[in-house]
């Protein structure tokens, strides 16, 4: 794991992002205040000294990024991964076909590049294999998905700060929206993604739910030994292969940390029928995994306060999007509800309903 000062490169990924952002910054949906402003200290960034954010720097580190066609973004990632004051040891881009010369692009920048079938992509499968290929003899391993663009200098620093804990297997960082998230997408990273750094246990469960184990790959680390201990990554997952090993590593007694300082930007504008197939794929997947409900419960009163939270923030800053919202819940519910019933449903029916239509091959 090696860290630099980077100064220069700082300031210059500070403009860099500052410019992308602002470009967008007509774009319905834009939140205040989370765009880096050229001169000014980051939203997120310590003003302690960057070297007393983590105890060790001698850990190994190895960084995974699964690409296919990321687009424009995929530069301003590469930039951000670039002025980190922590770099990996090795960054791997596992790219899935790529025809907008991302692949090439990576390579540019110095990262080894692992290319694979389109259709040989699974969530849990390829990023198992991927760690059991390069990051065997890593310390830590970070996972990043390539339209999570790192906020600041320090974002992969004060993520893997979390690791000065032995207690801690995993660690995840919190996800702003995207200039041009809307006001529906801009409130689902600002309600799961709090300011607020935590810790779980197996024993917050009765407390949290089945959000005990909540963690995104979208920006997240763990420690390589833990995830070994623990099974790896669920082969041949529709999705959740984050949440998966999240309550193993709770199950084993290890702990999940939640750094609120570790920060990118990162969210989706889901039209109304991607949400519901989105929710579709979460309900085959509580489906085939019931007993992450069984063990951890069911989202209850989480839910009725996402709603609650939902209408309010709706309610000052959009109430035009107010019906959407209503339509959408009632579409989530369905959705899930039907993929609960998956395994009753014609095949055809399943494959036209899903979002992965690929896992279903």
């Amino acid at each position: 794991m090696r860290t630099s000062a980077q100064k220069p490169l700082q300031s210059l990924y500070i403009l860099n992002i500052s410019i992308f952002y602002s470009r967008r910054s007509a774009s319905r949906g834009k939140i205040p205040g989370i765009c880096p402003k050229r001169g000014n200290r980051l939203p997120n960034e310590p003003d302690t000294p960057l070297t007393h954010l983590s105890e060790s720097s001698a850990r190994r580190v190895v960084l995974l990024v699964p690409t296919c066609n990321p687009g424009p973004l995929w530069q301003v990632f590469l930039q951000a991964l670039k002025t980190q004051t922590l770099q990996p040891d090795r960054c791997i881009v596992i790219d899935s076909e790529s025809t907008d010369g991302a692949p090439e692009a990576a390579q540019a920048a110095g990262h080894t590049v692992q290319r694979i079938a389109r259709a040989d992509f699974n969530h849990g499968t390829t990023r198992q294999r991927a760690i059991d290929q390069f990051a065997a003899d890593a310390d830590l391993v970070v996972l990043l998905t390539q339209d999570a663009v790192l906020a600041e200098p320090t974002a992969l620093q004060q993520l893997l700060a979390a690791f000065d804990d032995p207690t801690v297997a995993a660690a995840f960082g919190r996800q702003l929206p995207h200039a041009n998230a809307t006001h529906v997408a801009a409130h689902a990273r600002l309600f799961n993604y709090p300011a607020t750094s935590h810790t779980r246990c197996l024993g917050d469960a009765p407390a949290f739910g089945i959000k005990t184990c909540f963690l995104s790959n979208s920006f997240a680390a763990y420690r390589v030994s833990a995830l070994r201990e623990a099974g790896g990554f669920p082969t041949n997952v529709i999705l959740g292969e984050d949440m998966h090993l999240a309550a193993r590593l709770l199950k084993g007694g290890h702990t999940i940390a939640y750094q609120a300082l570790a920060t990118v930007y990162h969210s989706h504008n889901y039209a109304l029928l991607a949400e519901f197939r989105r929710y579709f794929d979460t309900g085959v997947f509580h489906a085939q995994h019931h007993w992450l409900t069984q063990d951890f419960g069911g989202a209850g009163s989480e839910g009725i306060r996402f709603l609650r939270s939902e209408m309010a923030y709706l309610l000052k800053h959009a109430p035009w999007q107010l019906p959407e919202a209503v339509c959408r819940t009632a579409l989530k519910a369905l959705g899930y509800r039907l993929g609960l019933a998956h395994a009753a449903l014609p095949q055809r029916m399943v494959i036209g309903l899903s979002m992965h239509k690929g896992y279903w091959a």
